[in-house]
């Protein structure tokens, strides 16, 4: 049940320091929304946010919105909730704001944009479900081709529908309430993140990487090349145009040995990387040491 911020000096109770504006619920009353447009959390911080909470307390209470007499969906604050459920808190300060589901997640996107720590894939997919569900669109690749279409139309110099041109202000208006981004730049500049290699989206959903740097990775098309540039660019903090450095040669070096993509074959790259460059060949005995070596190799694969 819903208690005033009033807090039990008991030990059994949560110290809360600091007793925000809003009422208290219990963890149990609280439930996660079916759709949020946050889906991945960087899982340090939420282990600094934890730990600030089992110090401090919530200093900031979560919106919620009711359900019925006795459940709440929560609306914003869901890295606080995380945290305070790590925490092991059993209760949380709130606001209740009684709103739809669609003024809901409107506000969960809202709110998650203002933070600087939202990974560029839940933004995009969020804005994405956000335009579809104010438009009542059927699917988010309706509302891509609608997007592409106003593009078309606009550098043609043609006319819209009126149909159209009202769904295009709609989302114009939601562009402008977000503030982070516009219609433009959201189609040529985040809807093409979509479309990238998985290992590429994983590291971006996990917000270790910068949408620019990621996309420009993703132009390698081996999977192996890509990874191993990823995590350099991760723990050497590369900068956009050293990673295009790192790109062009390894582009330069793949013209210059033959690559494989298929796992199985490995031992056959291998195998032609020291033909190239090593002189171990030139030697009968240190040639059957690789010959073995690679049947090894071959066997593990297989």
């Amino acid at each position: 049940m819903a208690q005033s911020q009033k807090r039990d000096s008991s030990k059994n109770v949560d110290k809360q320091p600091i007793a925000p504006i809003g009422q208290w619920l219990d963890v149990e009353q609280i439930q996660l929304p079916q759709r949020q447009p946050r889906r991945s959390f960087n899982r340090e911080k939420l282990e600094e946010l934890t730990a600030s909470i089992e110090e401090y307390g919530i200093l900031e209470p979560l919106i919620v919105r009711p359900l019925n007499d006795h459940l709440y969906e929560l609306v914003a604050g869901e890295r606080r909730y995380r945290a305070a459920k790590n925490a092991r808190k059993t209760q949380i300060p709130v606001i209740v704001k009684d709103i739809d589901e669609q003024q809901a997640f409107e506000l969960a996107l809202l709110e998650n944009m203002q933070r600087d720590d939202l990974n560029a894939i839940d933004e995009t997919e969020g804005m994405l479900e956000l335009i579809r569900q104010t438009l009542e669109i059927a699917s988010n690749q309706e509302v891509i081709q609608l997007l592409n279409k106003a593009a078309n139309a606009q550098r043609r110099n043609q006319p819209l529908t009126d149909n159209v041109k009202r769904q295009i202000d709609m989302i114009d208006d939601l562009f402008m309430k977000i503030g982070r981004l516009n219609r433009e730049s959201f189609r040529t500049n985040r809807l093409p993140l979509l479309n990238l290699p998985d290992d590429v989206l994983q590291v971006l959903r996990q917000g270790e990487l910068d949408y620019t740097k990621a996309k420009a990775i993703a132009k390698l098309d081996n999977e192996i090349d890509r990874r191993n540039l990823m995590e350099l660019a991760i723990t050497e903090q590369l900068t956009l145009r050293q990673i295009k450095e790192k790109i062009q040669e390894i582009l330069e070096q793949n013209q210059t040995v033959p690559r494989v993509n298929n796992s199985t074959d490995l031992y056959k790259e291998f195998k032609a990387i020291t033909k190239i460059k090593s002189d171990a060949w030139k030697d009968e005995s240190k040639k059957a040491q690789l010959e073995t070596l690679l049947m090894q190799l071959r066997d593990i694969l297989e």
